[in-house]
């Protein structure tokens, strides 16, 4: 049997046979459009839903009586979930689906003439057996403001409502699991299928070797990556057992019978000699059974998500894991307490949601009476944005504005969940008069205060002593920190590292170049200097300024070296990154040295810089041993206050320039290394101080952020502080292998990224290995005919000018290699570039330049020589004759003149195939044919060329000499002519009738009925392909043509789908024709 890459063989109809063995119901297509009432518009299973309201909700009038909710009333439940109020936008319709789920909906109803309100649930949350779940797949769904439909290939309903949006791809395409992520994308814009969307908790894009997840309305680049924790072996196992059995338990034959009913028969074929042997689990058997098992669906929709700030989020794998044993932790009580400690997760992996999933699942644990939660935080917003993700436990959020309030709070056995910051907790510690002793106090606490740890463990200690306490931290804990964890209950696992998050695309990795500065006695005029200050100086104004500047006493060594850095950093932006979105941070160790730093990168004036600092001490003496920067950090603070008004107007009007603006490109800060502040922007950190421990690693983690377009984070440092960092590394605690180096896995030495390069390099010259001419471009444009190998090209292309890039960055490449090599290695990027060109001209290529980053741009434009490289993302269209008639002038020998003409020709079919689908696709298949012909060497250079310019004349002339002659003037008719002579001779091919003549009749009554309903007093209806009720009247005319001339009169088989493919297909081409 070989192995089939068809997207049902591989991913949808495993997935659908995973799904049931799971525990849901398989409907077909059909099945699931009856449940809807036919209405592709309807996306609820209402009969379903109807009889759930019913099992699933009872009233209990006391403790021996239970009512059931009347008729009207599940009639009132079907409507509220049908009718969802959209005027806040769909976002906010989603959110009222999500309330109505969690929260149930109140009805009025009469017991023993008593009226009252009684809550119905629309999902029975505690006992998952007691819903239903269905699957379906190719779900039509219609199309906002259109009669269009999309379908997602799968749909996962509970209790009839549909809950999960599954798109399935094949794994051999290229970028599949962009493209299914996409396809979510599209579904949920304005003029997609939103009606399903609204309802929708989880949402998956799968195949055979990768995942993953999101929610509603999640952008493209914080879609997830799950993967299962296991804190002990067994849990692995146990966990592999049960998906390796489910995936080899065979489904029974009815279920089977059911699931192929309607397809080919090889496809069972294909499925039943699979099952013969032992099958290994996917990736995407291991999505399913981690995210769609009934029990983990519900967990996930109910505890583990909820919107922030009008964004809907749903946990991250470590967020669900984490919460799941911290709650199962602090269920026991030993010795009068519950077991704290501290949760390590790396910066970036949203620890303020992680708290909040937390205290939602402490707050819903039974075995913790009364729990009272407080979270402690930098984020002020976060009581006001969680409000309604505690409304489901039914428990209100208060925010404790002072210490005293906090007291209060704690003291009035209130059940709220209270929110406070760090300060305003200390005062809290510190006023408390008699110790609670309460074991059902929990404290969350964030990592931002790892200063105060030590002193407030032991404060808290005294005043809630049996409290149950948990901090999270970002960074892993060093030696002398471990007493702290302790004190805290020990580290909490499992813990994710910065390894695990760069795995899976949290942060991204950091490369490291450290930079000496040479510090020389001055003695004499300073050549090497003047060289680069003089750039653009003729030799009259440089000796000028060499005169003036030439004392030995020019600047301090202080001075001199922040001048000679200044001019190293101007260099390295850009050269690297200017033009391009990403911004530098500088670390300076003194106010006065930063505002230096901005002095002279003003005055070198390649790159723009702001300096953020705090308000200087305008007290005597400050800063007095470095003689009189005190005055020069003061004039630039007064500055800025004039500029802003006040400190944190200077702050906040400087950050949003730094993120939202190109200028500045440099941020030089001092201490304030903006703890909390991310800008993914950020991609170098000029490092020009001593920095240890937790402080370095805080800082290096500003430049670890993910941000599109961006590979790495670059750490330039200029101050020597790799053995800081190592012994930070060194210092951290050894409680789990895990950690030991987990930094130096993803800060990589420069030199380590740059030595790829030869093979990177190798890899590029393999795909020509075998061209015995290497100066013989049409040999090169023919080894890539083929569009795979053309792809490989541009990818190991990209991978080579990347590495070169990173390469030519850095000092330590130009000091290790010979010159000459570095010349061969620009040289030969510089001629691949240009093959890159010529064959994305020759084949029609476009290249997905998200992949081709604007740095390997910029590094093309800087090493390569000028106008090298102008790449083309705008090719020539066909139409444009002289501009195309120009482009293939320029091609060398018939074949590639062919090549050319014939790709761009059927990239037009392409584009418009709509206008006239059989009309295209005649000629899309001539051409193929011809192509196929040359190839296989059946006609010559000479005659492949002839026919695709007859072909390219055809297509722009849009003739076709088969047509009928009254037809050839009119686009639109000839369109209706093609498409409907292609269905009749699909269905009536071997009949008497004659079918060019049927279907000339057909066209010809076509183009009359469309062109009467459209075109009123000789002007076309505004914006009818937006109005569904002309559309639809034009439709229905249409089909009692097709009824009474066609059907009836030549007595012919003839279904309402067949009707409804010429019927739709025409009003499409009368969309694009008609306007």
């Amino acid at each position: 049997m070989n192995l089939s890459f068809k997207e049902d063989h591989i991913s949808q109809i495993p997935a659908l046979m995973l799904l049931e063995k799971l525990g849901y119901t398989y409907l077909t297509p059909d099945e699931a459009l009856a449940m809807r009432g036919g209405k592709t518009s309807n996306v609820l299973l209402e009969d379903v839903l109807r009889s759930q309201l019913r099992r699933i909700n009872s009233i209990r009038v006391n403790r021996n009586k239970e009512e059931l909710f009347s008729e009207q009333n599940i009639e009132n439940g079907v409507l509220a979930m049908r009718n969802i109020p959209m005027e806040g936008g769909y976002l906010s319709g989603n959110e009222a689906v999500y309330n109505l789920l969690t929260l149930g909906k109140a009805f009025e109803q009469s017991i023993d003439g008593d009226k009252k309100s009684y809550t119905m649930r629309f999902i029975d949350w505690e006992q998952p057996e007691r819903n239903v779940f269905h699957v379906t797949e190719e779900f039509a769904v219609t199309r906002t403001g259109t009669a269009d439909t999309y379908r997602p290939d799968i749909v996962l309903f509970v209790n009839g409502i549909p809950l999960v949006v599954i798109e399935c791809k094949r794994p051999d395409i290229k970028g599949a699991l962009d493209q299914a992520i996409s396809q979510h994308l599209r579904n949920q814009k304005d003029d997609g299928i939103r009606a399903l969307y609204l309802y929708s908790a989880l949402l998956l894009s799968i195949g055979n070797s990768y995942g993953a997840y999101a929610t509603t309305g999640t952008p493209a680049k914080f879609w997830n990556k799950w993967k299962e924790m296991f804190v002990m072996p067994e849990e692995e196992q146990t966990y592999t057992q049960q998906l390796d059995e489910l995936v080899n338990t065979p489904l029974d034959e009815g279920r089977k019978a059911h699931l192929f009913e309607g397809r080919f028969r090889y496809v069972r074929a294909h499925f039943d000699e699979m099952a013969q042997e032992k099958i290994l689990p996917t990736e995407q058997d291991r999505y399913l059974f981690s995210l769609c098992r009934p029990e983990r669906l519900l967990d996930l929709i109910h505890n583990f998500t909820l919107y922030d700030g009008g964004i809907k989020k749903i946990a991250r794998y470590q967020q669900y894991f984490t919460v799941k044993k911290i709650t199962e932790r602090v269920k026991p009580l030993e010795q009068g307490k519950r077991r704290g400690g501290v949760v390590w997760h790396t910066q970036g992996s949203g620890k303020s949601l992680t708290m909040v999933l937390l205290a939602q699942s402490i707050a819903q644990t039974r075995e913790i009476p009364n729990p009272r939660i407080v979270m402690v935080t930098d984020r002020t917003d976060l009581d006001h944005q969680i409000t309604h993700t505690f409304k489901k436990c039914g428990r209100e959020v208060m925010n404790a504005t002072t210490g005293t309030h906090l007291v209060e709070l704690l003291e009035s056995k209130t059940d709220a969940i209270i929110t406070t910051v760090i300060n305003k907790f200390e005062t809290a510690v510190k006023r408390m008069k008699h110790p609670l002793t309460d074991p059902n106090i929990f404290i969350l606490i964030d990592e931002a205060h790892r200063s105060q740890y030590k002193e407030m463990a032991i404060k808290m200690d005294k005043v809630l002593p049996n409290a149950c306490k948990i901090a999270f931290t970002g960074t892993p804990l060093m030696k002398k920190e471990k007493n702290t964890a302790r004190t805290f209950g020990g580290i909490i696992r499992p813990v994710y590292t910065v390894r695990q998050a760069v795995e899976d695309g949290a942060v991204v990795p950091l490369l490291y170049e450290g930079r000496i500065v040479p510090q020389h006695v001055q003695e004499g005029p300073i050549d090497d200097f003047f060289t680069k200050v003089c750039e653009g100086l003729n030799e009259y104004q440089t000796a000028d300024l060499k005169k003036k500047y030439s004392r030995t006493d020019f600047v301090n060594q202080t001075d001199q070296r922040v001048y000679s850095i200044a001019w190293n950093i101007s260099e390295h932006f850009r050269d690297n990154w200017q033009g391009t979105p990403f911004k530098a941070m500088l670390v300076t160790p003194r106010k006065s040295i930063a505002v230096l730093y901005k002095k002279y990168l003003d005055e070198i004036g390649m790159v723009s810089s702001e300096v953020l600092i705090t308000a200087p001490d305008m007290r005597e003496g400050e800063e007095s041993s470095y003689g009189d920067t005190s005055e020069t950090v003061k004039a630039y603070w007064k500055r800025m206050m004039d500029e802003h008004g006040t400190p944190k107007k200077y702050q906040d009007n400087l950050i949003a320039r730094f993120k939202h603006q190109e200028q500045p490109e440099i941020m030089i800060v001092v201490d304030k290394l903006l703890t909390g502040f991310d800008e993914p922007k950020v991609v170098v950190m000029y490092l020009d101080r001593q920095l240890n421990g937790h402080t370095l690693l805080q800082a290096v983690a500003r430049v670890n952020r993910v941000c599109d377009g961006k590979e790495f984070g670059y750490i330039v440092d200029y101050y020597g502080v790799l053995q800081e960092l190592d012994n930070a590394l060194n210092l951290y605690s050894k409680y789990d292998a895990e950690e030991q180096e987990v930094f130096h896995e993803t800060l990589i030495p420069v030199e380590q990224e740059f030595a790829k390069l030869p093979q990177k390099y190798s890899d590029l010259w393999d795909l020509f290995k075998f061209i015995p001419n290497k100066r013989d471009l049409e040999a090169y444009a023919q080894s890539l005919r083929q569009e795979d190998r053309r792809q490989e090209f541009y990818e190991r292309l990209t991978a080579y000018a990347s590495c070169l890039k990173i390469a030519l960055s850095t000092r330590e490449f130009h000091a290790q290699t010979p010159e000459a090599t570095i010349q061969r290695y620009k040289d030969d990027l510089n001629m691949f570039v240009k093959l890159r060109s010529a064959v994305q001209l020759r084949y029609s290529d476009t290249i997905d330049y998200k992949q081709y980053e604007s740095q390997i741009q910029q590094l093309i434009n800087r090493h390569v020589e000028s106008g090298a490289v102008k790449p083309i993302t705008e090719l020539v269209n066909i139409f444009d004759t002289e501009a195309f008639e120009q482009e293939v002038a320029k091609m060398v020998g018939k074949a590639a003149k062919a090549d050319t003409i014939a790709s761009r020709t059927s990239k037009f079919i392409t584009e418009n195939m709509d206008m006239d689908p059989a009309f295209y696709k005649k000629f899309s298949q001539l051409l193929k044919e011809t192509i196929e012909a040359y190839e296989q060497g059946r006609i010559d250079e000479l005659e492949y060329l002839k026919r695709v310019q007859k072909y390219k004349e055809d297509i722009l002339a849009h003739t076709d000499h088969e047509l009928p002659e009254e037809l050839q003037q009119n686009n639109a008719a000839k369109a209706y002519y093609g498409l409907a002579l292609e269905t009749y001779q699909r269905m009536w091919g071997d009949t008497a009738v004659d079918l060019k003549q049927l279907a000339l009749d057909t066209a010809r009554a076509f183009d009359q009925i469309i062109s009467r309903t459209l075109i009123v007093d000789g002007s076309v209806l505004v914006d009818w392909q937006m109005k569904s009720d002309i559309i639809g009247r034009m439709k229905i005319e249409l089909e009692d043509y097709l009824i009474d001339e066609v059907k009836r009169k030549y007595e012919l088989t003839f279904s309402f789908d067949d009707m409804d493919t010429i019927i739709d297909g025409c009003v499409e081409v009368a969309k694009l024709w008609i306007k």
